[in-house]
């Protein structure tokens, strides 16, 4: 199987232009990681559920074309995909209107075929999720996934969460989101978490104070994105701050943790020490956030 494997969903996408109309692509959290993974060489899978309507088609082309492996994308006959809106303010601080409640990737773990991809997940190096993620699924999905995630970090599968805390997506019940993030952190390697999420989640007054809860839970290695303040690296004992290289003005925020969390990934697979991937990270997403939509262009990926 695939060296990572990716969960989650990704949507037909939106993206309003500077001429005030919207082109269309396609994107989600964990989808974009996942592209931006297989486009620095990591061999890379997504696994998520989609319909059988001509959009759906379209994303699984998408994905084939950008080099991921699609095995793990179930079709479910009679169904459509989510697709999402992207607005952006001078600032270039993105706003979203979904489509999504009757996604089929909502049911990834409880559809036919649903054990084909926790056996996945077991063979895989790496499991890359986030918040988003977790908010998917019932709870009986999120038992199966959770257990699969357990079971996989026992044979040596390292286990990668942003936590990407979205209110709407819990429905004001933070108080779940909480309980199934606690189960999700227990399991996690490598948190990658931004600040700004942490702190409505959590109530972290810090960076650092995020750092510290995240170890509760026994995270080895630990990297909060905080924006333009840089992200703090916490990992052997040792806590650094790395900057970014330069201030960026930016025209679409969409995308920036998504990309920022692959450059690290893909540092760190290749034998980068954290602080260094944390540089790689701040210099894709640098490049991101200069561009409308959450991906970059191909031929502006070189």
């Amino acid at each position: 199987m695939a060296r990572v494997i990716s969960i989650g969903e990704v949507m037909v996408e939106l993206a309003r232009g500077a001429d005030g109309r919207f082109g269309q692509s396609v994107g989600g959290d964990t989808f974009n990681t996942a592209v931006y993974l297989a486009r620095a060489g990591v061999e890379t899978a997504y696994a998520t559920a989609l319909g059988d309507d001509p959009y759906s088609d379209a994303i699984r082309a998408s994905a084939q074309g950008e080099g991921l492996d699609t095995r793990l994308m179930a079709r479910v006959p009679g169904r459509t995909a989510g697709l999402y809106l992207i607005d952006t303010d001078p600032q270039g601080e993105r706003s979203f209107t979904y489509w999504r409640d009757t996604a089929p990737a909502r049911e990834l773990f409880e559809l036919p075929g649903w054990e084909v991809v926790c056996e996945a997940l077991i063979e895989a190096n790496l499991i890359y999720l986030s918040g988003i993620t977790l908010s998917l699924y019932s709870n009986a999905g999120l038992g199966r996934l959770l257990a699969t995630l357990e079971f996989a970090r026992e044979r040596g599968t390292r286990i990668v969460f942003d936590g990407n805390f979205r209110p709407r997506n819990w429905r004001g019940d933070v108080a779940r989101a909480r309980a199934v993030y606690a189960e999700a952190l227990k399991r996690t390697s490598i948190a990658l978490p931004t600040f700004e999420d942490e702190a409505t989640l959590w109530g972290d007054g810090s960076p650092t104070t995020t750092a510290e809860r995240l170890a509760t839970f026994g995270v080895q290695e630990i990297v909060v994105k905080n924006g333009a303040e840089g992200a703090l690296v916490v990992s052997g004992g040792t806590a650094q701050l790395v900057p970014i290289p330069q201030p960026v003005e930016p025209v679409d925020t969409t995308a920036a943790g998504d990309s920022f969390n692959a450059a690290y990934l893909a540092a760190r697979l290749a034998g980068e020490l954290p602080t260094a991937a944390a540089e790689a990270g701040h210099h894709l997403a640098g490049r991101v956030i200069r561009h409308r939509g959450a991906l970059l262009p191909r031929h502006a990926n070189a």
